[in-house]
């Protein structure tokens, strides 16, 4: 439940349907659960072989698993020996990743925590100008401030506990209320007037409308929405028990995250296409902006119904938010505690403060800071946000999958991924594993880097 946890975020329930909604619908949907299938698992389970067979944070565990498997001496020696060197920095760039990651994902994290709150008090039902409100409550001083401090101090709270006692426990309750939320949205959004539009949308693809485009974007986003490379994963492998199957339990959170996408475009789309006017195509400002809007116009005549419809909705997005924020914040806490010995509440609080000093900065990035852009013309949200999803999560991807495809030993993959030849399965998984993680992830994620930077 950790592990789905922290794949599952805005990413599925926001970013998705973004998505889906600007690449013509089913269509995309079908592309992005064939790169689930054949780039998400095999570099998911990557991830896992690094975490689980060191037990330790990412930084260590790239560094210990060159010190115990020495390159052997051949024609590129040389050239082995300076990566040897290099294959480290990996995990440094992943902690920085997740750090920038969450400067910037509390603030987002905080506006939907602002609307779960007016959503709890009424006050949603009341806006008039949904982009207006938007805009002003971003570009304000002390509310994005106060609201993602509210939520970094609520990760904070959960890391401090450790692993059994705060991230199991939670998850455990977080996870299951995710799902029934969405499935209670799914069932009154199908109810909907326009209903049977959006399903149509979702469930019957144009072929006519994929090109490399819809392509690269499925790519991208079966890539960002499961949070490879960044280290996240490999943490919480590392608290695996000896038995626990890698590839399964990869199959399994990458069927959680896309189920848990899925369902939330039979929320969205639904409601949608219940509303006049409103395209599929509304891009990012869907949550904060078209949503409202739509909730407002279906519910008029019942107002019960959309109060209840449009909490459980923003609710839903704080819980999905939560679960990735504490994945993020554990990746460093566990450095911390591993490589320096510090206590779990003195390794929490260093990341804690960390974040809290750069989400201001990125959350003023809409108001007093917004023209202060000392990062070739972008402020601190932007640019952290471009230096993540373009460089440092596509670069970590394409090392990952040649340090476990090419650098580890063979027989050391096969060990993890049998649990020391407990496990039986048939050659051509083998076969699979290691033709998709040397050859069809790098290229696809080499593509993925040179798209975001072309675009």
């Amino acid at each position: 439940m950790a592990t789905a946890g922290s794949s599952v975020g805005l990413g599925n329930i926001w970013r998705f349907p973004v998505e889906t909604g600007q690449n013509g619908g089913a269509a995309f949907i079908i592309l992005y659960l064939a790169c689930v299938v054949f780039l998400g698992v095999p570099m998911m389970t990557a991830e896992f072989i690094i975490g689980r067979r060191t037990h330790t944070d990412i930084a260590s565990a790239y560094e210990q698993l060159v010190r115990q498997n020495p390159s052997r001496e051949g024609r590129f020696s040389w050239l082995t020996k300076r990566l040897n060197k290099l294959w480290p920095l990996t995990g440094y760039a992943g902690m920085l990743c997740v750090t920038l990651i969450l400067s910037y994902y509390a603030v987002v994290a905080g506006w939907v925590l602002k609307y779960a709150v007016d959503a709890a008090s009424g006050s949603l039902a009341t806006i008039n100008d949904a982009s207006q409100h938007f805009s002003s409550f971003s570009s304000s001083t002390w509310g994005p401030l106060v609201y993602s401090l509210i939520f970094i101090l609520l990760t904070h709270v959960i890391i401090q506990r450790g692993v059994q006692n705060g991230i199991e426990r939670f998850s455990k309750v977080l996870m299951p209320l995710l799902f029934m939320l969405m499935l209670l949205l799914a069932i009154g959004a199908l109810t909907m007037p326009g209903a049977s539009r959006g399903v149509d949308f979702l469930l019957h693809p144009d072929f006519s409308k994929i090109t490399p485009s819809t392509l690269l974007s499925a790519l991208g986003q079966a890539f960002f929405s499961l949070s490879i490379a960044i280290g996240c994963l490999s943490t919480y492998a590392s608290y695996f028990k000896p038995d626990v199957p890698l590839m399964k339990t990869a199959a399994n959170v990458v069927g959680i995250d896309t189920l848990v996408a899925v369902l939330s475009g039979f929320i969205i789309f639904p409601a949608v296409f219940s509303v006049d006017g409103v395209s599929p195509d509304a891009g990012p400002g869907l949550v904060f902006v078209t949503l409202p809007s739509v909730f407002n116009t279906l519910f008029s005549a019942t107002p019960i119904l959309g109060y209840v419809f449009s909490l459980m909705f923003y609710v839903l997005l704080v819980l999905a938010a939560l679960t990735s924020t504490i994945s993020m914040h554990e990746e460093v806490t566990a450095f911390f505690v591993d490589r320096y010995g510090s206590s779990r509440r003195r390794a929490a609080t260093y990341m804690t403060v960390t974040v809290v000093v750069l989400s201001s900065l990125c959350a003023l990035s809409f108001g007093p800071l917004a023209d202060f852009r000392p990062f070739a013309g972008r402020g601190f949200f932007d640019a952290f946000n471009d230096l993540t999803a373009m460089w440092i999560m596509p670069l970590s991807g394409i090392v990952l999958s040649i340090f476990v495809g090419w650098r580890l030993p063979q027989w050391l993959v096969v060990e993890e991924l049998t649990n020391k030849h407990t496990l039986r399965y048939p050659r051509w998984l083998f076969v699979s594993f290691f033709f998709l993680i040397r050859w069809v992830a790098p290229i696809a994620i080499a593509s993925i880097f040179i798209n975001e930077l072309l675009s």
